[in-house]
């Protein structure tokens, strides 16, 4: 059974064969996120190339989020088996020639202040900053140690650090991603919206744009969180970062605020991070998982992303089935927070796209259908959260993939319609087809006059299935 929330799975060791995906597809995914950290670029156009054999049940494939791995901080030289006690000194470098161990090149300390904690490996290994020797050195006194291992991740809150948006390897898995077929690019470490430049630039150069998800895990980007959201596509709560940038404890209230504000601006929003996290090893999940997910949807998330439990747990199969029950039953016992029309209303798409909300609940209309190439009239439906069924009525396979991970939209794929009088013709066609009203009852339907240009949703009408 088809929910509103989507699901977005992680490829990993644990599912990268065709079989697994095929069962994580029928199971409920519809979109898979390729992690551009692992792997080189041969390993990296294998999983393009897996995904693309996959079949969703309306024949087309699952769609791709391409995930830079972004300017992220990591531990680059350490002793093998190099352990830390509370209270021990520990140097750190960002020189492969000095220090205890070696973090990423090309940052510099000189923002740093003594006292300045640094976390590493989620904030299992927490130092504070007791000596800068230069701006590629310094000494720390451990306050919780434990195993420094190669590759964790290394964060320093509350400080800004000069780093590029984006680094050399993701320019290069840009390109690849491009050219392999992504269907979103998800930018880490977003820290401002200038950050989306970068990537445009990329993308112009490869004459090729698509939709841009910011990662909001950083804690410079709460403090540009209303512009960061307006210039990227999509938004994710990258918890795990998140979490060891600023206290667990403001978490879920950041949480809340940004699905809140996506919702508010129409940009599909994804929680990820531990959803599942006790799948990983085990066949259930926790209470506390459950609730966790049960909340984010009564928010209005439009998709839960598993990263670990189907890269490396050993049931990623059983997570998806798990997943979508879970977004089944919470879906059915309560409403979904709406989004309210927005106080000022300027632009004629968004006040076609609230009516068409409104009128359905006037009259309880079951279906909506929506006649969109670029996508943005179903996405602007969506943010509205009504209670009918949302079709999306696209001529491009590429558009269908966009919109697997936004609320409630169904996208099907049509023949290129040019004529306004031939679209009620074409949605009774459809609604015959996929069997979801009886003769006699009502829909309604939007999109843009003249066709085919983007933003331009000027069109409603209320028609009657015959």
């Amino acid at each position: 059974m088809a929910t509103n929330t989507k699901i977005i799975a992680t490829i990993g060791p644990a599912c990268d064969n065709k079989e697994t995906l095929q069962q994580m597809v029928d199971a409920g995914v519809g979109t898979f996120r390729v992690n551009m950290s692992h792997g080189d670029s041969s390993a990296k156009k294998r999983l393009f190339d897996l995904v693309k054999s996959i079949e969703l049940s309306d024949g087309n494939c699952p769609a791709i989020i391409a995930d830079l791995c972004g300017p992220k901080i990591r531990v680059t030289r350490v002793p093998e088996g190099f352990s830390i006690n509370d209270g021990d000194t520990l140097s750190i470098s960002n020189d492969e020639g000095s220090g205890d161990i070696t973090v990423t090149s090309g940052i510099s300390f000189s923002n740093l202040k003594l006292e300045t904690k640094i976390l590493i490996n989620d904030g299992r290994i927490q130092l504070s900053v007791s000596n800068i020797s230069s701006a590629n050195l310094i000494e720390c006194e451990v306050l919780v140690g434990g195993e420094i291992e190669l590759g964790k991740g290394v964060n320093f809150p509350g400080v800004t650090l000069d780093v590029p948006a984006m680094t050399e390897q993701d320019d290069l898995d840009l390109r690849l991603a491009l050219d392999k077929g992504a269907d979103w690019i998800a930018l880490s470490f977003v820290r401002s919206a200038d950050d989306i430049i970068n990537v445009h630039d990329i993308m112009d150069e490869c004459n090729k744009r698509l939709p841009v998800m910011a990662k909001i895990e950083k804690w410079e980007a709460l403090d540009d969180l209303q512009n960061i959201t307006e210039a990227f596509d999509g938004i994710m709560v990258a918890r795990g970062d998140l979490g060891v940038e600023i206290p667990s404890g403001k978490v879920p209230a950041a949480q809340k605020e940004i699905i809140e504000l996506a919702g508010v601006n129409g940009k599909p929003v994804v929680i990820a991070t531990q959803l599942l996290e006790s799948m990983v090893e085990n066949h259930t999940p926790t209470r506390a998982e459950v609730s966790d997910i049960a909340n984010a949807i009564f928010d209005g998330v439009d998709c839960l992303m598993v990263t670990g439990e189907t890269a490396m747990g050993n049931y990623p199969v059983e997570v998806i089935k798990t997943l979508q029950q879970v977004i089944l039953e919470t879906e059915g016992s309560s409403d979904i927070s709406k989004n309210p029309l927005p106080e000022v209303i300027t632009k004629t798409a968004d006040a076609i796209s609230h009516a068409v909300c409104q009128i359905a609940e006037d009259l309880e209309v079951k279906v909506i259908m929506s006649m969109t190439h670029s996508g943005s009239t179903a996405r602007m439906i969506s943010r509205y959260r009504p209670n009918s069924s949302i079709y999306a009525l696209t001529p491009f396979n590429h558009i269908i993939r966009q919109l697997q991970l936004v609320w409630g939209v169904r996208p099907i794929r049509v023949d290129n319609y040019d004529n306004v009088e031939k679209i009620p013709a074409l949605c009774n066609d459809i609604i015959k087809e996929i069997n979801v009203l009886q003769p006699g009852e009502q829909f309604v339907i939007t999109g843009g006059v003249p066709m085919g240009i983007a933003g331009t949703t000027n069109y409603l009408s209320i028609q009657v299935h015959n």
